[in-house]
């Protein structure tokens, strides 16, 4: 079934779902800075709005465009910098 998930006081919602192949979220997250933790292998696809991230290890922030997927390793912090309400999905492996 679904689980939902809030973070940063519900500036950053997420459905969390199984597809056939792992676990997945589909979330939206209000404008803001925001530092998230992985626990496992994460590919991120900006679905609609304006993101930059800062991954692990890099000094500059990259802009994510509207269906262009990042990952981020295991164990690991990134910063997310969201410019105007925008959603996403999140795969997890």
């Amino acid at each position: 079934m679904f689980k939902v998930n809030e973070y940063f006081a519900g500036k950053v919602k997420s459905l969390g779902f199984n597809m056939h192949a792992g676990p997945a979220t589909i979330g939206v997250m209000a404008k803001g800075e925001y530092e998230f933790g992985t626990s496992q292998k994460e590919i991120i696809t900006l679905i609609t709005g304006a993101m930059s991230i800062q991954l692990p290890g890099a000094k500059d922030w990259k802009k994510i465009r509207v269906n262009e997927s990042f990952e981020v390793a295991a164990h690991q912090k990134f910063l997310v910098q969201i410019d105007e309400d925008s959603s996403y999905l999140c795969l997890y492996r």
